[in-house]
């Protein structure tokens, strides 16, 4: 589990392409045959990633958090981005599919990931918050989410949401989670861009075709920078930063959020002609 410290908005203004990147950009979550965490200290969010293959992978602990178990006193979020798998918590299957997702409550105990074949194995994204609540474990299939359709193919950013874990959604203490789908032809995400002192936020960019790339727009709204970031590569965003993205041809991302409220509604919008 590596971790990564807060950094506050005067010294991302100092900071370099590399700099940048080492501390808000994940490059290798999701490996073959392995489950992978990073730890930010921005609300204290867990990012993961677990591909299983030949094998089931289980869930362990880690000395960082303190646990007996992993989610002793945390909340987890799972996305399935690949082929069909399945993830067993406390002795009851969950089969995730493409787009499904799966929460799981504070305190259970025992969770693994398979993969139904391995030639064409499951990628589970994982986001893990602080709990201190236990609600119900929860299955939403991709087409049970709410969803939402945004932007106009005029702006290039027509694209769909779909909520899965969110306040009329499941259930959970913080956790914020869901995906957006960019039609073909559209590359902008998130514009005009904003920010939400409230929440940090996590994008994981998939379905970024071979040899494209996402430009992650981030750092306050007149301060930007911006991270090139691939296929299943991650951009942390800190509450005072921006987080929009565009990319070289259509693809989707993950979002997840933590914070003080649930409100997806809750940002401040930053015109797009106030952004330097």
């Amino acid at each position: 589990m590596e971790e990564r410290f807060e950094h506050n908005p005067n010294e991302v203004n100092q900071m370099n392409t590399s700099q940048l990147r080492e501390a808000f950009a994940v490059t290798d979550i999701l490996k073959n045959r392995e489950i992978n965490f990073v730890y930010s200290h921005y609300d204290r969010m867990i990012i993961g990633g677990a591909v299983p293959s030949e094998n089931e992978i289980e869930l362990n602990s880690y000395p960082a958090l303190k646990s007996d178990f992993f989610l002793e006193r945390r909340e987890m979020g799972i996305i399935n981005i690949g082929g069909d798998g399945r993830v067993t918590a406390d002795g009851s299957d969950y089969p995730l599919s493409r787009l499904d997702c799966l929460y799981l409550a504070k305190g259970t105990r025992k969770v693994s990931f398979k993969s139904d074949d391995p030639a064409r194995p499951a990628y589970f994204y994982l986001l893990s918050t602080p709990a201190h609540h236990a609600y119900e474990n929860r299955l939403m299939k991709k087409e049970d989410a709410v969803t939402e359709s945004l932007g106009d193919s005029k702006t290039s950013n027509q694209r769909v949401i779909h909520k899965y874990v969110h306040e009329n959604g499941i259930k959970s203490c913080q956790l914020v989670m869901g995906l957006t789908i960019l039609k073909e032809g559209n590359v902008w995400n998130t514009m005009p861009a904003h920010t939400h002192h409230r929440r940090m936020e996590v994008y994981l960019y998939f379905d970024v075709q071979e040899g494209q790339r996402v430009f992650h727009f981030m750092g306050k709204p007149q301060e930007t920078r911006h991270i090139i970031l691939a296929n299943h590569e991650v951009a942390i965003s800190a509450p005072w930063s921006i987080h929009a993205g565009c990319g070289t041809a259509a693809y989707s991302f993950i979002w997840g959020m933590a914070g003080e409220n649930q409100s997806f509604a809750d940002m401040d919008v930053v015109e797009i002609k106030n952004l330097k």
